[in-house]
C-alpha cells in the first residue's frame, strides 16, 4: 500500500503535467496558430486542416503498436522517445515553409501523439496501480481536462507576443524540458495483481482472441460512433447554434460551458459513479449524447434548455474519456491492456479525425444543419444501442 501511495503521490501529477503540455501543444494549439500559418504559407483552410487530420489518422494507426510495446516493456522507452519526437517535430514546424513540409511534420506529430497522449499514459497507469487503475485514470483525466483551458489563452498570448514560429519553438522546448524527464523516470513495468477475483477471471485475453469475438466489434463500434458525433459537434456546434437562431453571445456562452462540464463529469464519475462498473457508467454516458443533441431541436427562445444541453453534453463527453480508458481493463484484464485498448482506440481516433468532415457531408446531403442534427442524433443513438446490445453472456465481456 505504501508503494502504491508513493506512486500516486508523484506519478499522477507528473503524468498530468505531461498531458497538459502534450495535449496543449500537439492538439489544441493548432486551432489558434493555423490561421496565421495559412496566411504565411499562402494556402487554403482545407489544406491547413488536412495536415492536422493526417496527424490524427496516423496516431490512430500507430495506437495498437504503441500499446503492444508498453505491454512488453512498460512506458518509459516509448513515451520518452515519443516526447523527443514531439519536440523535434514542433521545432521543425516552427521552420516549415511549404505544404509538403507541413504534412511531413504533422505526420511525425501523429506518431508522437500515439506515444505520449492519453492512451499510452492509461496503459502505464493500468500496469502500475493494480485494482486502483480506474481511480488513477480518472484523476489523470482531471489534469488533462485543463489542457485547453491553459493552451488556448497561452497560445494566443505567445502568438501576439512572439509570432507563430516562435510559439512552436517554445512548445518544443516545453516538451523537452517538462515532459521528457518525467517520461524518462517512469517506473519499470510493474503489473500489480488485481484484488478482485471477478476481475481476475478476465485476465489472459489476447488481442488475437478478441478479434474473433463479435462483442469486441460491437463495443468498439459503439465507442467509435460516440466519438465521431462528439468530434463533429466540436467544430460545428457554434454554427448549429447560430442556425437554430441563438445569438452570437449566447452561442459563445453555451460553448464555454462545455469544458467545465467535462471536468464536472469526471468528478461525478469518481464520486457518485465509483461504485458502478465502467460498462454501467458507459451506458449512461452514451445515452447522454443523443439526449443532449435532441435538446437542440428546441426553439432558440428556450435558452434554459440550451444550458441543459451544454451540461449533459459536457458531462457525457468527460465521462466517456474515462470509460474509453477503463473499459478494456475491466472487460479483458490488464496483461494485454495496451494492445487491446490501442486496437479499440484506432477507429476512435480515425472517427475523431473524420468527424468534422462527416458533418460537412451531412450538411450538404441534408441541405442544412437541421438535417445534420437529426442524422447525428441517429448515429449517437445507434452507438448507444450497440453499447447496450453487446452480448452480456460473453466470457470476455460483462
Amino acid at each position: 500500500m505504501r508503494h502504491s501511495s508513493y506512486q500516486e503521490n508523484w506519478l499522477i501529477p507528473a503524468l498530468g503535467l505531461t498531458q497538459i503540455v502534450g495535449w496543449g501543444s500537439l492538439f489544441y494549439a493548432y486551432g489558434v496558430l493555423m490561421q496565421p500559418m495559412q496566411i504565411e504559407l499562402q494556402t487554403s483552410k482545407p489544406v491547413i486542416v488536412g495536415a492536422y487530420s493526417v496527424a490524427l489518422l496516423i496516431s490512430g494507426c500507430f495506437s495498437t503498436l504503441a500499446g503492444s510495446i508498453i505491454d512488453r516493456i512498460g512506458g518509459r522507452l516509448l513515451m520518452g522517445a515519443g516526447t523527443l519526437l514531439a519536440a523535434l517535430m514542433l521545432a521543425l514546424l516552427a521552420n516549415v515553409h511549404s505544404i509538403a513540409g507541413l504534412y511531413f511534420v504533422w505526420a511525425g506529430i501523429g506518431i508522437a501523439m500515439s506515444a505520449t497522449l492519453y492512451q499510452p499514459a492509461f496503459a502505464v497507469i493500468t500496469q502500475v496501480f493494480g485494482g486502483g487503475y480506474r481511480r488513477a485514470i480518472t484523476l489523470l483525466t482531471l489534469f488533462g481536462g485543463f489542457a485547453s483551458t491553459v493552451s488556448w489563452p497561452l497560445t494566443q498570448f505567445l502568438l501576439d507576443r512572439f509570432g507563430w514560429r516562435e510559439t512552436w519553438l517554445i512548445y518544443a522546448v516545453a516538451n523537452l524540458v517538462l515532459c521528457f524527464p518525467i517520461h524518462a523516470l517512469l517506473p519499470k513495468i510493474t503489473l500489480v495483481p488485481l484484488a478482485s477475483p471477478t476481475a481476475a477471471k478476465t485476465n489472459g485475453a489476447t488481442l488475437s482472441s478478441l478479434l474473433r469475438e463479435p462483442s469486441f466489434y460491437f463495443i468498439t463500434a459503439a465507442i467509435t460512433f460516440n466519438a465521431l458525433v462528439f468530434s463533429a459537434m466540436s467544430l460545428h456546434l457554434i454554427s448549429i447554434l447560430h442556425d437554430r437562431g441563438v445569438s452570437a453571445s449566447h452561442a459563445a456562452a453555451i460553448g464555454a460551458m462545455v469544458g467545465p462540464m467535462q471536468v464536472l463529469g469526471r468528478i461525478l464519475e469518481t464520486t457518485i459513479g465509483k461504485k458502478a462498473s465502467s460498462r454501467q457508467v458507459g451506458v449512461v454516458a452514451t445515452w447522454l449524447l443523443p439526449f443532449a443533441l435532441a435538446l437542440l431541436i428546441a426553439p432558440s427562445e428556450w435558452f434554459l434548455i440550451y444550458g441543459v444541453f451544454a451540461i449533459t453534453y459536457g458531462i457525457g463527453n468527460g465521462v466517456m474519456t474515462i470509460v474509453r480508458g477503463t473499459l478494456p481493463a475491466e472487460l479483458y484484464g490488464r496483461e494485454t491492456y495496451g494492445a487491446i485498448s490501442g486496437a479499440m482506440s484506432t477507429p476512435v481516433l480515425i472517427a475523431i479525425a473524420a468527424g468534422p468532415f462527416v458533418a460537412s457531408l451531412l450538411y450538404s446531403a441534408t441541405g442544412g444543419y437541421t438535417g445534420t442534427l437529426w442524422a447525428l442524433i441517429g448515429i449517437a443513438a445507434f452507438g448507444a444501442i450497440l453499447f447496450i446490445c453487446t452480448n452480456p453472456h460473453s466470457k470476455r465481456t460483462w
